[in-house]
């Protein structure tokens, strides 16, 4: 097999991505409805000819460039106050007029799902989304790629203003921080979001980062993968997509058909008294029903009078997996696997003004479940009716739902193994990520960025201290403006509870994350309140938006607020008990979500943690347990999916922490 080179790679690759031009092209970063940071330098760039001279104006200001052998160029302006708008214009062979521009606050939001989790799948969203008119907000989303060497250049989804028609596929986390910021600054905010499920932190860490020797595990990684990916070829991918679906559908029912409808089913007037009831939203696996197939749910509702003739919005909430969904018997829509994460998708249908009228009305689906859990999975906030026009009159749709059977079958076993994909995937690759979706970013001026991601690196945690705080600073270097501030998520509370205290992955990855506090101008913003036991993709990103905007408040903005909830400080033992003192306690210590203090464990010289009652008393808290009589350690939280109530007075959870530095899960490197 022939092997290639680090240099060799990028050398060849670079050939691929350096553009040559002869009219001024502009990145895509550059349109109608941007945002270019105030109060900074502005930097304008693009490409032409080379040797092609290029004009820029903005407001008062005018600058000129010359396109180098390359074909770039780039501008430097005054930096400017918040406002807008403004029109930006760039004369070279050719003339480009960008319209609609505004000056404000530039924030970068990237990471892995939880990043890229949209407003439409998160709690409340319907009403989030018809509220979300803010034309002072931009939006601009990086699409996926994956490259092998920096470009300049990345494919994106232009900026626009924010309004219902566009928030629902953004960035959710991203938004509700930069709505905050909007709501609190006054100023216009323009959010650039970056991200990709499913990926480690290496993958977004420029190639110049591995050269410290507990990295260079990653260049020897970067030259296996893309050995790897050059030489797959096209029949061995093609035969992989065969195979995969071949296992895939024979673990998937097939329709027979929607035969219910046939029956009635749908019809107002049809008479389902016969039919069993179940409480939705559920499974129906948590129903009793062990079953693949299609089942009918029917619910009867009053109208209004001051509803008739108003357009309707449906809202059942997500449907696992395909939904048709009727409104006295008439199709109001159906979703099904044309969409990304079908099984998750949030449904909301309209119903025309000329269908509504004043009385009783009935909402019929028809749930097919071909693979796994099956069901209307809510949640209870996206069950609900209301007019377009007045969504604060919603009619909650949760509760009894009358249901028949239509069709069943026991679920269906796979046969064999999932077939072993041909090659790595390519957005795993270190660096593959930065080179694409970051580089290009690195000329625009920024405030600075958000983060939210570790998940795919929780079983390589002692790593992560080094990878993380590495990337930033990567990140800082290339921006080359100083430390801009960045601040990130720790992991949420996910998976099932353990009775008793035991080393935990996720636990250490959390400790990672907050030992990259260590940085200058870094924030966290702590979760472990916010996440979900079986979905690793909490729906409350409002909280997470949220914490991460105190952290800018107070510290980017000098906001007189509390962004932290308690940090550990230190502790004394103190006889049979431990004494724990915290730092960020606000107006002081306190229970929340619970009716004692959960959460704290202690252990003696064999190093066993039990759980361990703990009281607060004044800013500290005394933690012990009767089975360890002389304790030499404390814990909090320190667990994949832990209890814990401990807050400060501005209710922001206490971070989890441990007093000891014993050796935990996932000392491996690999």
């Amino acid at each position: 097999m022939r092997r290639f080179s680090i240099s060799a790679i990028i050398c060849v690759i670079m050939l691929s991505v350096t553009p040559m031009f002869a009219d001024v092209k502009m990145p895509q970063l550059f349109s109608d409805n941007m945002v270019l940071q105030r109060d900074a330098d502005i930097k304008i760039f693009g490409f032409a000819a080379p040797g092609e001279k290029i004009t820029i104006t903005l407001s008062n200001q005018k600058a000129t460039a010359v396109a180098d052998q390359t074909g770039s160029w780039i501008v430097k302006l005054k930096p400017m106050k918040a406002g807008g708008p403004y029109t930006i214009v760039i004369q070279g062979n050719n003339k480009i007029t960008l319209s609609n521009v505004l000056i404000g606050e530039i924030w970068i939001g990237s990471g892995q799902s939880n990043m890229e989790w949209v407003v439409k799948n998160t709690t409340n969203s319907s009403i989030e989304i018809s509220n979300a008119a803010f034309p002072g907000i931009r939006l601009f989303t990086v699409k996926k790629k994956t490259l092998f060497a920096p470009t300049n250049d990345a494919d994106a989804v232009q900026w626009a203003e924010c309004s219902p028609s566009n928030v629902g596929g953004f960035s959710a986390v991203l938004y509700y921080y930069g709505r905050m910021l909007h709501q609190r600054l006054g100023v216009p905010v323009g959010l650039i979001h970056t991200s990709w499920g499913g990926t480690p932190a290496e993958a977004w860490t420029p190639m110049e980062g591995f050269n410290d020797e507990e990295l260079k595990v990653f260049q020897e990684r970067f030259v296996q993968m893309t050995n790897s990916y050059a030489n797959k070829s096209t029949k061995a991918q093609d035969d992989y997509a065969k195979k995969l679906k071949t296992w895939e559908d024979s673990q998937r029912v097939k329709d027979p058909g929607n035969k219910g409808f046939d029956l009635g089913y749908a019809k107002a007037d049809f008479n389902d008294a016969s039919w069993k009831t179940m409480k939705l939203p559920t499974t129906i696996e948590s129903a009793g029903l062990n079953i693949d197939g299609a089942l009918w749910f029917r619910k009867t509702v009053d109208i209004p009078q001051s509803w008739a003739g108003k357009d309707l919005m449906l809202c059942i909430g997500a449907v696992d997996d395909i939904d048709v969904t009727y409104f006295n018997g008439t199709q109001a829509g159906t979703t099904g696997k044309e969409v990304s994460n079908w099984y998750m998708a949030q449904r909301r249908y309209k119903i025309a003004a000329s269908s509504v009228k004043a009385g009783k009305a009935v909402i019929a689906v028809r749930m097919f479940d071909d693979f796994g859990g099956g069901g209307l999975t809510g949640p209870d906030a996206e069950m609900k009716l209301y007019p377009v026009s007045a969504p604060k009159e919603a009619l909650a749709l949760t509760g009894d739902w009358k249901y028949i059977i239509e069709f069943q079958t026991a679920p269906l076993t796979a046969k064999g193994p999932r077939p072993a994909e041909p090659v790595q995937r390519p957005q795993n690759i270190p660096a593959a990520l930065y080179n694409a979706m970051i580089a290009p970013l690195t000329n625009f001026a920024i405030r600075g960025a958000i983060w939210y991601q570790g998940e795919s690196n929780a079983g390589r945690s002692y790593q992560y201290r080094k990878l993380f705080r590495t990337m930033i600073e990567t990140w800082r270097k290339a921006w080359n403006i100083g430390d801009f501030p960045f601040y990130f998520v720790q992991l949420a509370n996910y998976m099932k509870k353990n009775p008793t205290p035991v080393e935990s992955g996720w636990a250490e990855l959390r400790e990672a994350q907050t030992m990259t506090l260590s940085l200058t101008n870094t924030g966290q913003a702590v979760i472990i309140d916010v996440g979900e036991e079986k979905d690793i993709h909490p729906k409350n990103k409002q909280d997470v938006g949220r914490r991460l905007a105190l952290q800018a408040l107070k510290k980017t903005y000098g906001k007189r607020v509390a962004s932290s909830g308690p940090m550990y400080r230190s502790m004394q033992i103190e006889n049979d008990a431990i004494r724990v003192s915290f730092d960020y306690v606000a107006g002081g210590l306190t229970l929340y979500g619970a009716n004692e203090l959960t959460g704290f464990a202690v252990a003696g010289a064999d190093k066993v943690f039990y759980w361990a009652s703990a009281v607060i008393e004044s800013n500290t808290v005394l933690v012990k347990s009767p089975n360890v009589p002389k304790p030499v350690a404390v814990r909090y939280a320190w667990a994949d999916n832990p209890d814990a109530s401990l807050y400060n007075t501005a209710l922001l959870p206490a971070c989890p922490f441990r007093s000891d530095d014993w050796p935990g899960r996932t000392i491996s490197n690999k």
